[in-house]
């Protein structure tokens, strides 16, 4: 049996029961897709039914507010996929009458939407003969065909889709892809995969040479940035004092609290950062240090403390940015995850006096 017939006949018996595999809707597999990109199925799947519940047709995306759609994406990191998300949304009502495109080259012409992403929706939502290559099909490959050159390179990229587009089953290119996906997920795990009933055990060659754990190779990413960010919560009256981000930075129109960044993880007792407490928020102002947490994105680990702030100097008029709402409003304003989940602990926990 051929291997694409071996990883379509594992599929149709192992496949999980996922809601996008029950449409060929174009915007409701667009969803799923971005959703789920560097996002595990069991963490997706609810941001998934929670956008198509708030946004069940392409025309409801494009009329929310940029803040709505950014609640609803938060926890899930990289927030420039909401917001180009968004984009799109407003592009297909505008340009294609609000009839999300399901052919390849309309669709890589949107805002966020690759290679993998048209190639995957044009396959799913038309049948068109375009081979989908995400992490599991590249760790696949990489095994079976004993393929060293690394994934994340040019070189790889280039090699890895040839192969991907010879391999690809014309009689029915988007089952073939499903397959091949979710036997990397399931089956060909990124560790200790169970190759014992694997169905391409006897052919493969990262099994028969004892290089499983070596395949695929991935070139070393840059070393990641310490940041090293203090904030300072007020809170008077029942409201808050926060502060819309702007752009430039991490959390793009996220709101979190006003804040010093300092270079190292400068201890609050030494003078340097008390003094640059007073320089910023008055001579008198009194802090005292309530949570320390730490934050992993892809390209810096931001360690974060929060200090409770009393006695402090803002001007409002130069800091526009600033803000007072209450916790419920709050509630309501998108935040980056360290910031959600310092508020669900602290505030929600009426530890605030």
């Amino acid at each position: 049996m051929t291997f694409q017939k071996e990883l379509i006949n594992w599929y149709l018996q192992n496949k999980r029961d996922l809601p996008w595999r029950h449409t060929k809707d174009a915007y409701t597999i667009w969803l799923s897709e971005v959703i789920l990109q560097q996002t595990r199925v069991e963490q997706g799947l609810p941001y998934f039914n929670k956008f198509l519940e708030n946004f069940p047709t392409v025309g409801d995306f494009a009329s929310a507010t940029e803040a709505k759609v950014l609640k609803l994406w938060q926890g899930l990191g990289y927030y420039s996929r909401g917001r180009n998300m968004h984009a799109t949304a407003q592009i297909v009502v505008k340009d294609y009458h609000g009839i999300f495109p399901n052919l390849h080259d309309e669709l890589i012409k949107l805002k966020g939407i690759g290679e993998y992403t048209a190639a995957a929706i044009s396959s799913f939502s038309s049948g068109e003969a375009r081979a989908v290559v995400d992490g599991n099909v590249f760790r696949v490959l990489a095994r079976y065909y004993g393929i060293n050159t690394a994934i994340n390179s040019p070189a790889g990229k280039k090699e890895f889709y040839t192969l991907a587009n010879e391999l690809l089953y014309q009689e029915d290119p988007a089952l073939y892809n499903q397959a091949i996906m979710e036997f990397g997920a399931m089956q060909c795990k990124p560790k200790s995969p169970n190759c014992g009933i694997c169905p391409l055990n006897q052919t493969c060659y990262a099994l028969n040479n004892k290089v499983v754990n070596e395949l695929p190779v991935k070139l070393k990413k840059a070393t990641q940035k310490h940041r090293y960010i203090n904030y300072f919560v007020c809170f008077e009256d029942g409201q808050v004092l926060v502060r819309e981000r702007q752009a430039g930075d991490v959390w793009q129109h996220l709101y979190d609290f006003p804040s010093l960044e300092t270079l190292t993880d400068e201890g609050e007792n030494t003078k340097s950062f008390i003094d640059q407490v007073k320089i910023t928020y008055g001579n008198d102002a009194h802090f005292e240090l309530i949570s320390t947490k730490k934050h992993i994105l892809t390209h810096q680990i931001i360690h974060v403390r929060f200090f409770a702030l009393k006695n402090y100097i803002f001007n409002f008029s130069k800091q526009k940015e600033l803000n007072w709402v209450s916790l419920d409003k709050l509630d309501e304003l998108p935040q980056p995850k360290v910031i959600h989940d310092f508020v669900q602990d602290y505030f929600l926990k009426d530890r605030m006096e």
